[in-house]
């Protein structure tokens, strides 16, 4: 490829980019969130499903007549799969972080 050709790719890639993220052509954000927003936003689910799954353990632990062990144990097991969840979309981020760096251009 020749540097015009990647320079037309990119200008492509960042308008995808802004059209699908609220990503500005200077690659700052608009406000609108783009991947960034996302994936604070499924941090924060994540750890809204831990706390939530703790409270209700802890509740149960406590006597409270309110909240039953299947309760307990399926809140867990959701909490269990969404961090296992964000661990592999974290070592994916991590391995297409490597190989973009490792590309040469």
């Amino acid at each position: 490829m020749s540097t015009p050709e990647i320079q037309s790719v990119l200008s492509q890639m960042r308008q995808l980019a802004a059209d699908a993220g609220g990503v500005s052509r200077s690659g700052f954000t608009d406000g609108r969130g783009g991947f960034a927003g996302e994936l604070r936003a499924s941090l924060e689910r994540i750890n809204g499903l831990q706390q939530a799954a703790g409270e209700q353990a802890r509740a149960f632990q406590a006597g409270d007549p309110n909240v039953s062990l299947p309760q307990v144990m399926v809140d867990s097991q959701k909490a269990s799969v969404a961090f296992e969840m964000g661990v592999q979309m974290r070592n994916r981020l991590v391995s297409a972080y490597k190989e973009i760096m490792n590309m040469q251009v």
